[in-house]
């Protein structure tokens, strides 16, 4: 797995793939994207500086709440973008060939045969007065120089291999008579019906029942390992990339704060952000009726966001230099890993912050509101 990183050392690239995709050009570069807004309130920064590459066969996981800029990330890179009121720069290199730039036209040609998508909702992306059969063939007809006959049985072949039973059936159905997990397996049926290079799949299980979003989680792993694609997975859950992805990239308020190997992150995380995600996932083995450890307040204004570190008002690590000076992304121990952090965790620098924040609330009276994130009195810039 190659993940770029703008601000780094240029002594390492970030390249902490396997041997066996270890000399393999990236399928996907992207360099410095920008994707901002206009809107009469300001400019919302909804993508600012994001940089990544992927191999084919791998697969890289993009974390992070709500609004933290992962949905207008992966539209960016497939060119899904509105035409109007859109400021956009960087680089999106697809194979070699910069798109970024590319038209709607241009795009056609990449949409479904070399790069796909499987969206949240199947059904706002399903047509409701289309038939599923005609969904899947007509991609299948419109780029491949193939009859009509041979179109419909490779769409039953694509029903049968995402799990549907009855395929026959179901090419005769319209999507509100199917369920929601079923729904979405059209969508995968879909998506890799033409054999795309690139899925990217964003919240594929947004409100589905938990034994379905396993089951599609799987379909995925499993479509994406025989077809040998690279995958982007797209979550606000860091348990469902944990053993599904080689790579996470953690986004919050439009960048990315965190960047490593899956077991790196897990073993060895760095941004106070990612660990507060990571605390934040109900625990099995913790007695019932647990409180959740919820993530205080809220993410910034992105038409305004605030000096320093963006993530510092939340954070309980947070020191006057946080709230004055954004961290670049620095080097961890690690190759390929890379955070945003002026004290992270597991340093003693980081450690020690956090004591020191304790310290204060703890003197603070006892009627004051807690606020995690303020720096802690008398504490030296970048201590």
């Amino acid at each position: 797995m190659s993940r770029r990183a703008p601000d780094a050392a240029p002594a390492d690239d970030g390249r902490g793939g396997s041997e066996a995709t270890g000399g393999e050009a990236p399928l996907l570069e992207v360099t410095d994207l920008v994707t901002h807004f206009r809107t009469p309130r300001g400019v919302v920064r909804a993508v600012d500086g994001v940089s990544l590459s992927l191999r084919r066969g791998e697969t890289l996981g993009v974390v992070g709440e709500s609004g933290s800029g992962k949905t207008v990330l992966s539209r960016s890179i497939m060119g899904l973008l509105p035409k109007h009121n859109v400021i956009r720069r960087g680089s999106v290199r697809f194979d070699g060939r910069e798109i970024g730039d590319a038209d709607s036209e241009e795009m056609r040609g990449l949409w479904g045969t070399q790069i796909a998508m499987v969206f949240q909702d199947p059904m706002t992306s399903l047509n409701p007065v289309m038939k599923i059969g005609r969904q899947i063939t007509e991609p299948l007809l419109h780029h491949l120089d193939i009859t009509k006959k041979y179109a419909r049985d490779l769409a039953l072949s694509l029903l049968s291999s995402v799990g549907i039973p009855e395929p026959e059936r179901r090419l005769g159905q319209y999507p509100h008579e199917m369920s929601g997990g079923m729904r979405q397996r059209v969508m995968i049926a879909i998506a890799i019906a033409c054999g795309p290079k690139l899925l990217l799949a964003d919240e594929p299980t947004t409100a589905l029942d938990v034994t379905v979003q396993a089951q599609i989680l799987d379909l995925l792993q499993k479509e994406q390992q025989e077809r040998y694609m690279a995958m982007i997975l797209v979550t606000h859950d860091l348990g469902v990339v944990a053993g599904r992805a080689d790579a996470i990239a953690v986004m919050y308020a439009g960048r990315v704060v965190e960047v490593a190997p899956t077991r790196t992150l897990f073993a060895a995380m760095r941004m106070p952000y990612t660990e507060a995600l990571m605390r934040s996932i109900p625990r099995v083995a913790e007695p019932s009726h647990t409180r959740l450890k919820a993530i205080h307040g809220r993410p910034p204004e992105l038409i305004d966001p605030p000096p320093g570190c963006r993530f510092a008002p939340r954070c309980e690590y947070a020191q006057d230099r946080c709230w004055k000076e954004e961290p670049a992304l620095t080097p961890g121990d690690e190759p390929g890993h890379y955070y945003r952090c002026w004290f992270p965790v597991g340093t003693p620098e980081g450690e020690a912050a956090r004591e020191r924040n304790r310290a204060a609330r703890s003197a603070a009276p006892a009627s004051a509101p807690e606020a995690p994130a303020a720096p802690a009195a008398g504490a030296v810039a970048g201590a």
